[in-house]
């Protein structure tokens, strides 16, 4: 660790999934090592925003709830993503907002209301020793987080802070139109891929014109959807790079869409693959919602992805 640390949480009760993220684990994909950071990248950016952190911040990642944390310290605090039923003391914790607390008050993340990953971010930033050049966690490759090791949190874990922690300076809010109802059904922003002209065209319209369900099996790893069947003419794809977002359709012809925790290379075809932002709102649905994919243009997606960086630079 390069700064000063000090005790900044002591886990009280673990919940299914909670794990520290940075922006992610860059440039060793060439060793089979995957990207892991925040599945919702929206989120993530506002909690340290909130918090006062520059860009890239380890933060909490909390999926679904269930999680009692006791603060070690004073502590400026900002929590942002999804509503997880989030209280202080048994008192409602407001999102979306800088919250000072003091040594000993009770957080907890109860059950999801609005979203599934809520992420919480302190001033000064949860610290770790970073593995492969990054502290975001990816329980099945074993890297990173608390420990460095890939753990979820457990009963008893410490969780150390910048020693800024106590010193947020003034409350900071974000604006309403950054704060996403995840409860609606999401349209998702789709760059056209290399094998899109293999596809059928029915399977293109009903790709862009039909109703997709977020099925149970989902995780960092990717999300399937269900609905009509796609088909593909290509019958034998050599294995290519995998990035953030991909949407394969292997041959039962319900897609999948790879999130932070892909694998590094896959054989199937591919409709193309969401924009960051677009997958970081995949993330937070629930099984059994709906979304519709939309094509976008790369000029257009970029612009809207320069547009976010700038609100963080």
């Amino acid at each position: 660790m390069s700064q000063r640390t000090v005790p900044g949480f002591r886990v009280r009760r673990s919940g299914p999934l909670a794990l520290l993220q940075d922006a992610g684990r860059f440039g060793v994909r060439h060793l089979g090592v995957t990207q892991g950071g925040p599945a919702d990248l929206h989120g993530w950016a506002w909690a340290n925003r909130l918090a006062g952190n520059p860009w890239g911040t380890t933060a909490l990642e909390i999926t679904f709830g269930g999680i009692e944390l006791v603060a070690e310290r004073e502590l400026t605090l900002a929590v942002a993503g999804a509503d997880l039923g989030a209280t202080l003391d048994g008192e409602t914790l407001p999102g979306w907002q800088s919250v000072a607390i003091r040594e000993g008050q009770v957080l907890t993340f109860t059950q999801p209301v609005n979203g599934l990953r809520a992420y919480l971010a302190v001033a000064g930033g949860f610290s770790a020793e970073p593995v492969l050049g990054s502290v975001a966690c990816v329980v099945r490759e074993g890297l990173g987080g608390h420990d460095g090791l890939g753990h979820t949190l457990a009963e008893g874990d410490l969780l150390r802070v910048g020693e800024g922690a106590g010193r947020g300076g003034g409350v900071r809010s974000a604006p309403t139109t950054e704060r996403p109802d995840y409860r609606q059904a999401a349209r998702l922003a789709l760059l056209p891929g290399a094998q899109i002209g293999d596809f059928t065209g029915r399977s293109l319209f009903d790709a862009f014109n039909a109703v997709w369900r977020v099925d149970d099996r989902a995780d960092r790893m990717g999300v399937r959807l269900t609905g009509p069947r796609l088909q593909c003419r290509i019958e034998s794809l050599i294995s290519e790079g995998i990035g953030l977002g991909a949407v394969q359709v292997p041959p039962d012809g319900q897609p999948i869409v790879l999130l932070n925790d892909r694998q590094t290379i896959g054989g199937y075809p591919r409709l193309g693959a969401l924009t960051p932002l677009a997958a970081s709102r995949l993330a937070q649905c629930l099984p059994g919602q709906e979304v519709r994919l939309a094509p976008v243009a790369r000029e257009r997606a970029l612009a809207d992805y320069r547009r976010f960086r700038a609100v963080f630079a």
